[in-house]
């Protein structure tokens, strides 16, 4: 009994012996894994640099504004929820949806995303305005037709289910409209009169601007990308805080737009580490190489270059990609146009004009690696819905889907081949497409073909039938005339007699 009680005893420290090699392994082990862990990451966020560094550099430590009704919080998974995909070193297709005016019903973008996919896209840039559900302090900003967070929640479940990225876009600068129109918020502009830009030098500008992008950032938590805006930010510099600046501190324009952008850069790259940043870069056009290199801002941003004309070679791009390459950047996108940039009350999308535009920025991609040492990140298929805050529409887009479908598939083909073209009309249903007449033959089986052909029904042949009555008809001048129309009275007698050529 005694033996058999001290061979138990023995067993038993061998066993606890084995168990403490076996912590002391695995402590060792888990040391060197997190060490090893600590090296990439350290490694990879150089596109970021050193996170202090950023933001002791761009914003001085006594103007850092501290927004108390707000939380903001560093990129996590939440549980259950997918790692974003890293999508550096793909060619990204990024679809323009501009909400600002006729923004579509969910249920539309459930036929769209499947559509656009088909057709080539990988990604949507969603620039909300005042169609994102703001809430709290912000809730005056948005629309009374604004989508909820369900609907937010639910369109990016479409898009990832559809395979593409989705980038959302707040203007930071100029193009706020939709913001500085409130009176809670016109002590912000640039100039008193015009609710067009921001007022860089109010402090509460910035922590306006914070809580917009901390609200749309925490809802697109899956998101590897924003956009900025920061395009055409008119009057700048013709405000009395403005040249006030300019005088103190011998400045210019230029120097006083990457200030405040190198603001909102310092604010999503300390916040949000990993997030990649993309900005319109008409505003950086007239900035001095020595001006941008001296900002930093190369290391935070990528230009997005954009020309909407339908003819242009690559050396008119040329200047402004040398210039971004010796400024620093690393990376470049570009800009075209499917829709929206032919007049802000055009109703018809004329197809030839927007395929050059598309023909012509291939060149640039092709000629890119000879023009400047930039890497091509993707381009942005633009389709405006309004010119701005103010203005009518332009087409709508379901009339614009034609032109989206034959630009989308000259940019994955090189060019309007015939496969590009026999690809365009399966996936729309059609049986033609008349490019110089901008017309499409065949019922069409595409998202929104019954407002296409309804458009097409008064833009092709009631408008141009009713005109020539109203102009051309005498009986039609004299008894219908638009001071009639305008007060709404007429002899019936005489109204009846020209009723069928007028309807």
């Amino acid at each position: 009994m005694a033996f058999q009680r001290s061979h138990r005893l023995n067993l038993l420290r061998l066993v606890v012996l084995l168990l403490i090699a076996l912590a002391g392994i695995k402590f060792l082990f888990r040391d060197s894994f997190t060490l090893e862990l600590h090296k990439h990451v350290s490694k990879d966020s150089g596109f970021w640099g050193d996170t202090g560094d950023i933001v002791q550099d761009v914003i001085p430590q006594s103007q850092v504004l501290e927004l108390p009704e707000v939380k903001i919080t560093a990129l996590r998974q939440e549980p259950g929820q997918q790692v974003p995909r890293d999508v550096s070193a793909t060619e990204m297709r990024l679809v323009h949806l501009d909400l600002k005016g006729a923004a579509p019903r969910v249920s539309y973008l459930e036929q769209v995303f499947p559509f656009l996919s088909q057709l080539g896209a990988n990604g949507i840039l969603i620039e909300y305005e005042d169609m994102f559900p703001f809430k709290g302090e912000l809730e005056v900003l948005r629309s009374p037709y604004a989508y909820s967070e369900e609907d937010i929640e639910r369109i990016q479940q479409l898009a990832e289910q559809h395979k593409l990225e989705v980038v959302p876009l707040v203007q930071t600068f100029g193009h706020v409209e939709f913001i500085l129109k409130h009176e809670k918020y016109q002590h912000l502009r640039e100039v008193e009169r015009f609710p067009n830009s921001f007022n860089p030098h109010v402090p509460n500008t910035l922590a306006l601007l914070r809580s917009i992008l901390a609200q749309v950032i925490e809802k697109h938590r899956r998101s590897t990308w924003i956009h900025i805006g920061a395009d055409e930010v008119f009057h700048l510099g013709e405000g009395m805080d403005s040249k006030n600046w300019m005088s103190r501190n011998k400045g210019d324009v230029g120097t006083m737009f990457l200030k405040h952008i190198k603001e909102v850069l310092g604010f999503l790259s300390a916040q949000y580490w990993g997030l990649r940043v993309l900005m319109w870069d008409d505003m950086l056009r007239k900035i001095s190489v020595g001006a941008l290199r001296e900002s930093g801002i190369a290391k935070h941003v990528s230009p997005v270059v954009w020309f909407y004309a339908p003819d242009f070679e690559a050396e008119q791009i040329e200047p402004f990609l040398t210039k971004y390459a010796e400024s620093g950047f690393e990376a470049v996108w570009f800009a075209s146009a499917f829709k929206g940039t032919t007049g802000p009350a055009q109703t018809w999308t004329p197809l030839s004009y927007h395929l050059k535009n598309h023909l012509s920025w291939l060149k640039v991609m092709q000629a890119l690696p000879r023009l400047a040492p930039l890497r091509f990140q993707g381009i942005v298929l633009t389709g405006w819905q309004r010119y701005d805050h103010y203005s009518v529409l332009c087409e709508l887009l379901p009339v614009g889907i034609p032109s989206l479908a034959i630009c989308l598939q000259t940019l994955v083909n090189g060019g309007f081949t015939e496969e590009a073209k026999r690809k365009v009309l399966d996936v729309l249903g059609l049986e033609s497409v008349q490019l110089e007449q901008s017309t499409c033959e065949g019922r069409g089986a595409f998202p929104g073909v019954e407002i296409y052909h309804m458009v097409e029904q008064v833009n092709g042949h009631l408008r141009e039938s009713i005109l020539k009555a109203l102009e051309e008809e005498s009986a039609i001048k004299g008894w219908f005339s638009p001071y009639h129309r305008k007060h709404h009275f007429g002899n019936p007698r005489n109204m009846e007699s020209f009723g069928s050529k007028a309807p």
